[in-house]
């Protein structure tokens, strides 16, 4: 199932509200993980608590997912082609240190537990230098 597909369901099972929307769309319009922050300070005319609340919501619900920096800080980003019996996200996310951005890259990461142990949460963060900061 696909990121537009998982969307409609996603707002069936809540109520969509302008707020929503608006964190939605910016997540959307980014297209890489922002911090609680970030999304604060670009959408300034909605309460931190309520913009927490909606981030969580969506990640409760499988339209995005966080990731925890070497800072400690929750970036959030969107889901994309996971289905909603089969939610994961074993893949790999980048933190430039220079301007912070933290990205999700594609390639999952196949990790190999031994018998019994179950992953509940996958947390792969690789921090070092973006393209964009190393050409400049």
């Amino acid at each position: 199932m696909y990121y537009c597909n998982i969307v409609a369901l996603i707002f069936m099972k809540r109520r969509n509200t302008p707020s929503k929307e608006r964190v939605l769309t910016l997540l959307k319009v980014k297209k890489f993980a922002m911090s609680h922050e970030s999304i604060a300070d670009e959408i300034d005319d909605i309460n931190r608590a309520t913009i927490y609340r909606i981030l969580n919501q969506f990640c409760e619900d499988g339209l995005a997912h966080k990731v925890i920096a070497e800072n400690g800080k929750q970036y959030f980003a969107l889901c994309r082609n996971c289905e909603t019996e089969n939610h994961h996200h074993n893949h790999l996310h980048f933190q430039c240190k220079k301007c912070n951005q933290v990205e999700c890259f594609k390639s999952e990461v196949n990790i190999s537990l031994p018998e019994g142990y179950q992953i509940e949460n996958f947390n792969g963060l690789v921090s070092g230098f973006c393209d964009n900061c190393l050409a400049a």
